[in-house]
């Protein structure tokens, strides 16, 4: 495996691995348990890296979410892993071991979740897929997230960038916003309503528009996920907090179902003292 193929995580994106890996778990031990109807579950990793990772704390080898995927037992049916880079994908394609059930895309998820993995998981098809939307920084579509929410058989863990939005894109002063920035947001968030969201008049005696907090931006979002894309049940968003207690990005989930909410509650619960 080439040495740029593999990223260095921080202890909180080992939390969040934690976190995924053992919904994972719950979630195909409930679907493979059904048989009336019998439902064919998928799990879907759009930034999925090159299956493994090295601690920046232990300076040791990680595994990724697509590793810890294949590890679930019972077993995911099918799994998809997408990422856009070369040597991650050819990374991918040996983790997958040649596996028929494992499909490895090179592209941008954007574009191949929409056309190509999210169209194999129709509700009316009695299929089921977990996704994790882990981006980097703001480098989601919104279309994708709003696909998800509207499709009713796909629960999302979601990545959102606070860090990437706060050094970017949130200025203190939104007239100094460089406009390829605010595109970015615009894209990610579906529409320019994160202004609204991340500015306010309120309380200034002068009318000018202030910076609001990161409280303000993640409420809105959330609010997005449950009356714009349609998902049913979202989570208060779990702060992943670096060594200064900055924090790096938050971690939502979205579901149709109430149950699963739940169960991620009580991940988020075990796990968030560890941040």
């Amino acid at each position: 495996m080439a040495a740029s193929a593999i990223d260095e995580i921080g202890p909180w994106s080992e939390v969040k691995l934690d976190i995924v890996r053992e919904y994972a778990q719950a979630y195909s031990k409930i679907l493979s348990s059904l048989k009336k109807p019998k439902l064919h579950h998928v799990y879907i990793d759009a930034f999925a890296g090159a299956g493994v990772h090295l601690s920046r704390s232990t300076k040791e080898f990680v595994p990724g979410s697509p590793l810890n995927a294949l590890k679930v037992n019972p077993p995911f049916p099918e799994y998809h892993f997408i990422d856009i880079n070369q040597a991650r994908v050819e990374s991918l394609q040996q983790a997958a071991q040649k596996r028929a059930n494992v499909f490895v895309h090179e592209g941008d998820c954007n574009q191949v979740l929409v056309e190509e993995v999210f169209p194999q998981v129709q509700f009316k098809h009695y299929r089921r897929g977990l996704c994790l939307l882990d981006p980097y920084g703001l480098h989601l579509d919104w279309k994708v997230i709003y696909t998800a929410g509207q499709m009713k058989s796909i629960e999302i863990f979601l990545n959102f960038p606070i860090m990437d939005m706060n050094m970017n894109v949130l200025k203190h002063d939104p007239q100094s916003v460089p406009p390829e920035q605010s595109e970015r947001m615009t894209r990610f968030w579906g529409d320019e309503s994160w202004k609204s969201a991340a500015y306010s008049t309120a309380g200034n005696l002068f009318g000018y528009e202030e910076k609001t907090n990161n409280q303000a931006v993640t409420d809105a979002f959330r609010k997005r996920l449950l009356c714009e894309a349609g998902f049913k049940h979202v989570s208060k968003p779990l702060a992943m907090r670096n060594s200064r207690d900055a924090v790096v990005y938050y971690l939502f989930f979205a579901s149709p179902k109430p149950v699963a909410l739940e169960i991620v509650k009580d991940i988020f619960k075990k796990h968030e003292k560890r941040l």
